[in-house]
């Protein structure tokens, strides 16, 4: 090989490693990302069954309401 060559090998390697830098960092974000959305969507997951008590609450309510001022429909 000669100077020239060896030296066009050598910066196009230097080139590919610093790719791979950026490439490793930018999935190491999106691991994080990933991680965050995991944890949200868990959140979101675990706060469903909370307002769907809630949620049959008031209807019960209602429909209580509805009994005693004789609206419902029996």
């Amino acid at each position: 090989m000669t100077k020239e060559t060896e030296s066009l090998v050598i910066k196009i390697l230097q080139d590919l490693q610093a790719r791979m830098g950026r490439m490793e960092q930018r999935m190491a974000n999106m691991g994080l990302r990933m991680t965050a959305q995991e944890q949200h969507l868990g959140a979101l997951l675990m706060s469903l069954p909370v307002g769907q008590d809630r949620l049959d609450s008031l209807t019960r309510r209602v429909e209580s309401i509805e009994h005693r001022l004789e609206l419902a429909d029996e």
